[in-house]
C-alpha cells in the first residue's frame, strides 16, 4: 500500500505499520490476498518540545505485557479522560461564547489568525487561571483531515489537521485538540464530553480501538473530519521548540490551535 502523497512520516521514525480492510485489521496472510482500504503508521515522533524515544521505546509502550504494567502504576502523570495538566488550565477546559465562523478550507481559517509574533509580544500567563484575551474569543467550524494524532500526559489528544490531501497548493497543518475533561460541574463539561466520546468510538468501530499514543500515529489515507471549537494561542510554545510531529512541523506555520475542540464529525476512510 506504498503512496508518496504528502503529510506521510519520515520513513525511518515508523515503527510498525497497521493495515485495515473494510472488515477490519488485516493479517499478513490477509495482506498479499486483499488489498488494504487505509492503515494506521505508527512512528516515533513526537511534539518538537519532547525528547525523542526510541523505535524500540515505541514498540515496547505498544505491547499487551506494558500496558497491563502501566494500569498497576498509581500516580503517574496521564491516563484516564480527565485533564492533568495546569498551563492555562482556564482558557482549555473552556469554550467560547463567540459566534461560529465557518471555514471550508484550513487555508482560509490560518489567514484570519493574528500573526504568532504578535501574538508573543502580549506574554500571555501560562498560569492555571489564565483566560481567553480578546484575539482567542472566537468560535470556527473548519473541514479538515487528520493526518497524524498523539496523546500528551495531559490526557489532551493531540490531533494534526491538514487540507484535503488532493487540494492543490501549499500542504498546510494546525493543532487541533480534544481536552482531557473538566471537572463535572463545569459548564463545558457535556460538550467536551461528547467530543472525547465520539472520537473514541470512531476508533473503535473503524480502527479496531487504535488510539493514538504517546508518539504520533499517522493515517493513510488522513480521515476527513468537521472540527468546532475554539481558537487558542499556545503562550507556552510560542518561541523555541514547536509542537507537532516532525515530518509536518515544517508545514505547521503557526502555533494557534483550535482548543479545546468543541465537537468532531468523522468521515470513515
Amino acid at each position: 500500500m506504498a503512496t508518496t502523497r504528502r503529510g506521510l512520516p519520515n520513513p525511518k521514525s515508523v515503527v510498525m505499520e497497521i493495515p485495515f480492510s473494510p472488515a477490519g485489521i488485516l493479517s499478513m496472510a490477509e495482506i498479499s490476498q486483499v488489498t488494504p482500504k487505509y492503515r494506521i503508521i505508527r512512528t516515533n515522533e513526537v511534539d518538537g518540545y519532547e525528547t525523542t524515544p526510541s523505535k524500540l521505546e515505541v514498540a515496547e509502550a505498544l505491547s499487551p505485557a506494558a500496558a497491563k504494567a502501566k494500569k498497576k502504576k498509581k500516580g503517574k502523570a496521564g491516563g484516564g479522560d480527565n485533564f492533568k495538566g495546569t498551563s492555562r488550565k482556564a482558557s482549555k477546559l473552556s469554550i467560547s461564547d463567540a459566534k461560529l465562523e465557518k471555514f471550508a478550507d484550513l487555508a482560509d481559517l490560518l489567514k484570519t489568525l493574528v500573526d504568532d509574533k504578535v501574538m508573543a509580544k502580549k506574554k500571555i500567563s501560562t498560569e492555571a487561571t489564565s483566560k481567553r484575551v480578546a484575539q482567542e474569543e472566537r468560535n470556527v467550524r473548519v473541514d479538515v483531515w487528520i493526518y497524524a494524532a498523539s496523546v500528551e500526559d495531559d490526557n489532551d489528544y493531540h490531533l494534526i489537521l491538514g487540507r484535503d490531501p488532493d487540494a492543490e497548493g501549499k500542504a498546510v497543518y494546525m493543532t487541533m485538540e480534544l481536552s482531557g475533561l473538566p471537572p463535572a460541574n463545569a459548564k463545558s463539561r457535556q460538550a467536551l464530553e461528547k467530543a472525547r466520546t465520539d472520537f473514541k468510538k470512531f476508533f473503535t468501530k473503524h480502527f479496531a480501538g487504535n488510539l493514538p499514543g504517546k508518539s504520533y500515529d499517522f493515517y493513510d489515507p488522513p480521515i476527513e473530519v468537521q472540527i468546532e471549537g475554539s481558537l487558542f494561542f499556545d503562550a507556552n510554545h510560542a518561541t523555541g521548540s514547536k509542537p507537532g510531529p516532525q515530518s509536518l512541523r515544517k508545514d505547521m506555520p503557526t502555533v494557534w490551535e483550535v482548543h479545546p475542540i468543541s465537537k468532531i464529525k468523522l468521515t470513515a476512510p
